[in-house]
């Protein structure tokens, strides 16, 4: 699944394009103060903070004269593993996790873990018993688009395992009416009502004579609700082009919401067949997992009318999270240029045509990854249809992927470049999961990583091969390692392969550790192994594991069959243990070595010796002026490794190792200079202001040093580079938020020196003769600048809004409008506030209503503020988007305040509206409360939550409260250093 941009709340401000993720749904966000959301910011993958919730772009220009090993390939090394395996690994046969107890959510069973602690993943798991194996199911569905509701009936087929007397199944907001067993030509009858376990949503069938071991077949009539909360089958709506309302029938059933929709075994270890037969008016369009076997006429005891039975062909054996069906007035578009037909379906709120680019991407993607993965696309037709209601960023249904509107439909002429990328990158996750999630799936959620990861670094692998003037392998750095290195520095985080004991724990998990480090573990081997081998180990597991399920160990076993390499004992460290470590660099110039030191890297910067006990075989990749070693690796504490020149020398080279590296003062400012000589690549450069950055957060330098670092490059080209660079500043600010305002005006005049003269050298007026990288670093630099301050910017941002909101929309090109809206509501009042919301009201386009709400919080007006909140309970922004205008209240302290009042004030209706998709309302509860800076603030978030029920959002509230204590620690550190900088470098009096 791609994440949505909600899901997507950073508790570090990313400037980027990418929003990754694309699944995760909604999640982690910390707000910069001043960068504009712009158009470079979108997206799966999370919305972010008021800066821009998203990740990294592609970068801007290479350096010449350098190596760059951007993509996945790279030299095999040799590491001590291969030599000696007497190093001190944890039993690499269970599960690990170090995060302590306080401080954490409680997944996992509320089970404690400490570093070094060793829990069973599948002790205690909410499990249905297994006397009863589903093989095949037959359902058939009627909605009724005036009561929301429908009428189903569901044949089940099944294996009995031995004698039983009853029955259990998954079943959420259905009214069984009738359930009959045959066992052969037997009817076994149950006994008096089904009885329903609410807590475990399973409704348990007694019956009053054995069912003997063998095939039996069950068959249950039920009602179920068509509900409004994107969950199971539910019903989305849009405005036709005459203005009226439309409605379809549409489902998501990822993480445990098929029961929603018929009773079954809703656990992904239960794979079956599935045959769909869906009644509607014959006027609407009826899609699921595979083509239509058969369409006939019959009455409908509901309405009383003829309808039509629209049958499908079985699906091949898969779970029920991948379980599609439609039903509505749809548009389409199809291609033939794959073996199988593709279509984009649309309602008639979006132009078909629209579905035109990423119809043609499909195609192309979907015989790349044949190729690659060694498989072909087992289904005989693939449908891709944009919802107008869609929690997500999309749903990898089997042959039917739903996608939000704006993730599926490219309007060229109305969305910049960094919307385009973000489209390709969703349709490209998405299709990936075809083979990874699909044709091999995992047993149990706490190997959801083996799906996202997958995906997440396949839609990489698969848009640098299309688009490779993109740069993605650039961003990587930015974009996905820094999401998964910010959350993974959380005490709240969890490992890889977290253990899952309940429904109610799954959907917390979709997040940058399943997504972005699950890829960034997947990037490292391949670079361990080389990428050829990496991908014939691939192309084995799916051989050997199609249409079943696997854990991770299956995985390390065809990538050690392909390579002859000890993967799970290295890899084990890395996905069943929470965080990553920092590398701390000591050199001694005597013998021309470096020692080197690993400890748990934690933001609060408080690691406490029993968090602090697994040791990770860390990849060096030591980078010197001969190129990069990439032999050496650190399996122990500490240990010293020769340098044969100290002049420069640099570790991970291109970032793709998952530490942090943490030199001293003097070696950083090297650094600085060997950047300007062009010893760096983008990656390296990139990297180590991230590096920087985050250990000045968590107490390992001062912030003084990492802004003269970020001072020092002045001369850099790259557009990657500078969106970590203004990344970095915006951490800053969004953390001195609540400071003096001498202080805050200084950084922000900071800010403006960086980048101003940049800004007015590369322009703001777009051509078709511009890169699409160079498109989004005009945008990014224009953003950055006028909302620090530029006058000249902020003029001509004026004059832009005034003219396109008069009705010259090529006044704005797309790649600025989030910027210039932005810099209005800054700098304006009432009457550019009611233009921006007018404009969203007005447009049917989806990216332009999106950038309206994404940017109407930045009005600091107390009278508009309220406005805002007012707004996102209205009714008028539709529940996947109610986020939007919450996270532009977060780009300065009054609107943080007003945010957190106003869900206190508001909390029993936040609730109700959102309860349905606790991932949207987790991601609410981040939005107004990860930006606070206090201790006063946090104290407030714990007594508001301290009397409820927050299982539903543990997690993302637990990441939120740790984000906060960083930012405390980090100001009680650095409060005075960064005032004394401000002053002595003149940004203030």
């Amino acid at each position: 699944m791609s994440l949505c941009a909600a899901c997507r709340v950073d508790f570090v401000p990313r400037v980027s394009t990418r929003t990754r993720l694309t699944r995760l749904r909604l999640r982690q966000y910390t707000l910069s103060p001043t960068i504009a959301i712009s158009q470079w910011r979108r997206s799966h993958n999370w919305p972010g903070p008021a800066l821009s919730a998203f990740n990294t772009p592609p970068s801007y220009g290479h350096r010449p004269g350098l190596v760059n090993r951007s993509s996945l390939t790279s030299v095999p090394r040799t590491t001590p593993f291969e030599k000696t395996r007497n190093i001190t690994l944890s039993n690499t046969l269970v599960r690990h996790c170090s995060y302590r107890r306080h401080n954490m959510c409680k997944l996992a069973g509320d089970i404690d873990h400490t570093g070094g602690a060793t829990p069973d993943p599948t002790q205690g798991r909410e499990l249905l018993p297994t006397n009863v194996v589903p093989r095949h199911y037959d359902v058939t569905l009627e909605p009724n688009f005036d009561k929301f509701t429908f009428e189903g009936k569901v044949l089940i087929d099944f294996d009995v395992q031995e004698d039983t007397k009853s029955i259990s199944l998954h079943t959420i907001e259905l009214d069984i009416h009738s359930v009959h067993v045959k066992s052969g030509e037997t009817v076994i009858t149950s006994s008096s009502a089904v009885t329903y376990d609410e807590s475990k949503q399973i409704s348990k069938i007694e019956l009053k004579d054995s069912v003997p071991k063998g095939k039996a077949q069950v068959e249950i009539k039920f009602t179920g609700q068509l509900n409004d909360q994107m969950a199971g089958f539910y019903r989305s709506t849009y405005k036709k082009p005459d203005g009226s309302e439309g409605l379809l029938a549409t489902t998501q059933m990822e993480a445990n919401d098929c029961r929603r929709a018929f009773p079954c075994f809703d656990e992904p270890m239960h794979k079956a067949k599935f045959t769909i037969t869906l009644i509607a008016d014959k006027h609407l369009t009826c899609l699921s997992n595979m083509d239509i076997a058969s369409e006939s006429e019959v009455h409908s005891e509901m309405s009383g009318s003829t309808k039509k039975a629209v049958k499908f062909n079985p699906t091949p054996l898969m779970s029920t999270y991948l379980v599609a069906f439609i039903i509505g007035e749809l548009n389409y578009i199809e291609t033939k240029k794959f073996r199988v037909p593709i279509r984009v379906y649309a309602p008639s709120s979006s132009d078909i045509e629209h579905g035109r680019f990423s119809l043609d991407l499909a195609a192309r993607t979907l015989e790349y990854y044949e190729k690659i993965f060694g498989a072909e696309f087992p289904l005989p037709k693939m449908d891709m249809v944009a919802i107008p209601d869609f929690a997500a960023g999309a749903m990898e249904n089997w042959g039917l992927i739903t996608y939000r509107v704006v993730d599926l439909m490219l309007d060229e002429k109305a969305s910049g470049a960094a919307m385009k990328e973000r489209v390709a990158e969703v349709v490209q996750h998405e299709l990936a999961h075809q083979w990874f999630g699909n044709l091999v799936t995992m047993d149990w959620w706490e190997g959801l990583w083996l799906n996202e990861g997958f995906a997440t670094l396949m839609s990489w692998l698969s848009c640098n091969h299309f688009y490779p003037e993109w740069k993605v392998w650039e961003s990587y750095v930015t974009d996905n390692l820094q999401s998964a290195l910010g959350l993974d520095s959380l005490r709240s985080s969890h490992p890889i392969e977290v253990p899952v004991k309940r429904a109610s724990e799954v959907d917390q998990i979709f997040d940058a550790i399943s997504y972005s480090k699950g890829s960034c573990v997947l990037r490292m081997i391949s670079t361990y192994l080389g990428e050829e081998t990496f991908l014939e180990g691939v192309r084995r597991y799916i051989k050997k594991h199609a249409y079943c399920n696997t854990q991770t160990n299956d995985l390390w076993a065809a990538l050690e069959d392909a390579s002859g390499k000890p993967v799970r004992e290295i890899m084990s460290i890395w996905t069943k243990n929470v965080g990553y470590p920092v590398v701390q660099v000591t050199e001694n110039e005597k013998d021309s070595s470096i020692l080197v030191k690993q400890n748990r890297f934690l933001r609060t910067g408080d690691t406490k010796p029993e968090e602090d006990q697994v040791l990770y075989p860390v990849f060096l990749g030591l980078r010197t002026k001969d190129g990069i070693d990439e032999s050496l690796t650190l399996t122990k504490r500490e240990d010293v490794f020769k340098v044969k020149d100290l002049d420069f020398f640099k570790l991970n080279a291109n970032h793709t190792s998952i530490y942090r590296t943490s030199y001293t003062p003097e070696r950083l400012t090297k650094l600085g200079q060997s950047a300007k000589e062009g010893l760096l690549t983008v990656e390296d450069r990139a990297g180590m202001i991230a590096d920087a950055g985050a250990l000045a957060v968590s107490g390992y330098q001062k912030t003084s040093g990492v802004l003269n670092l970020l001072k020092g490059f002045d001369t850099e080209e790259s557009f990657v580079v500078w969106s970590e660079i203004i990344a970095r500043v915006a951490t800053v600010q969004s953390a001195w938020v609540f400071e003096d305002a001498a202080v805050k005006d200084g950084l922000e005049a900071f800010v403006k020196e960086l980048v101003s003269e940049r800004a007015h050298k590369i322009g703001w007026t777009f051509s078709d003769k511009d890169g699409h990288v160079e498109q989004q670093f005009k945008a990014m630099l224009f953003g950055a600048a006028g909302m620090a301050g530029d006058q000249e910017i902020i003029t001509a941002a004026k004059e832009m809004f005034k003219k396109y909101m008069g009705g010259d929309k090529s006044a704005i090109h797309p790649n600025i409008r989030g910027s210039v809206f932005s810099m209005a509501l800054k700098y304006g009042g009432k009457d550019e506030y009611d233009a921006v919301l007018s404009f969203f009201r007005k447009s049917s386009n989806s990216d332009e209503r999106n950038t309206a709400l994404r940017c109407i919080g930045r009005s600091k007006d107390p009278v508009l503020i309220k406005q805002t909140l007012d707004l996102v309970l209205s009714g008028e922004v539709k529940s996947q988007d109610i986020y939007l205008p919450a996270s532009g209240l977060r780009s300065h302290a009054e609107g943080i305040e007003a945010l957190f009042a106003w869900l206190t004030e508001k909390w029993p209706e936040v609730h109700k509206r959102l309860s349905g998709n606790p991932p949207i309302l987790g991601s609410m509860v981040t939005i107004c409360t990860s930006s606070f800076a206090k201790p006063e603030q946090l104290q407030k978030v714990e007594e508001f939550f301290k009397d409820i029920d927050t299982k539903t959002f543990a997690q993302p509230l637990a990441q939120s409260k740790d984000a906060i204590r960083s930012k405390i620690s980090w100001l009680g550190r650095d409060r005075d250093d960064v005032a004394t900088w401000v002053k002595e470098n003149g940004y203030s009096s």
